[in-house]
């Protein structure tokens, strides 16, 4: 039931922190969210930036780009969109280890067995991207520079890209043919 709970409590914060619109509140979500860590705020913080600037710089140069240089008139959105991006970050890494998804969703069949078929496709595109990486490292006689980098992630995604869409036509067809999509009453 707490699984659940916090669950649901993750869901309801992450739609209330799309439709708030004011800096203000975003950034007073953010830093509630952070500091409810205690001494592990330094950390959560930290993860937070690593895992969010990266996007939250990359829209803000294509906004710019887009915009033509006018940074004044792009400012406030991409301070929204900053402050949105981070704070649904920070729930994810703050809420979401707490929660035991398979208790979470105990309740409903189908959302388990969702939830086993999407476990199963992570860890299987964890262990090819590990194969990929140590394929890359065993056939570079020197260490990998930044083109070389790029150009191996790109391929690998390309083919992560391919390889998703083939299963989950595949598990479609066969989710079909045993009924599964079939109006259940």
């Amino acid at each position: 039931m707490r699984d659940r709970a916090l669950l649901l409590l993750y869901l309801a914060a992450v739609v209330a922190a799309s439709v708030v619109h004011d800096p203000r509140w975003l950034g007073l979500a953010l830093f509630v969210v952070t500091a409810s860590a205690g001494r592990r705020a330094g950390t959560l913080a930290r993860r937070v930036l690593v895992a969010a600037l990266p996007f939250v710089a990359a829209v803000a140069l294509g906004w710019l780009l887009v915009e033509g240089g006018n940074w004044r008139s792009a400012l406030p959105a991409l301070e929204r969109l900053g402050l949105r991006v981070l704070l649904m970050t920070a729930l994810a890494f703050r809420v979401l280890p707490a929660v035991s998804l398979p208790r979470a969703l105990s309740a409903s069949p189908t959302l388990r067995f969702v939830l086993v078929l999407a476990t199963s496709q992570v860890l299987a595109f964890r262990r090819l991207f590990t194969d990929f990486r140590l394929a890359l490292t065993a056939r570079s006689p020197r260490r990998v520079g930044p083109r070389v980098a790029l150009r191996h992630g790109a391929s690998t995604a390309a083919w992560f890209l391919r390889r998703a869409e083939h299963d989950a036509t595949t598990m479609t067809e066969a989710l079909d043919a045993r009924g599964f999509f079939l109006d259940r009453d």
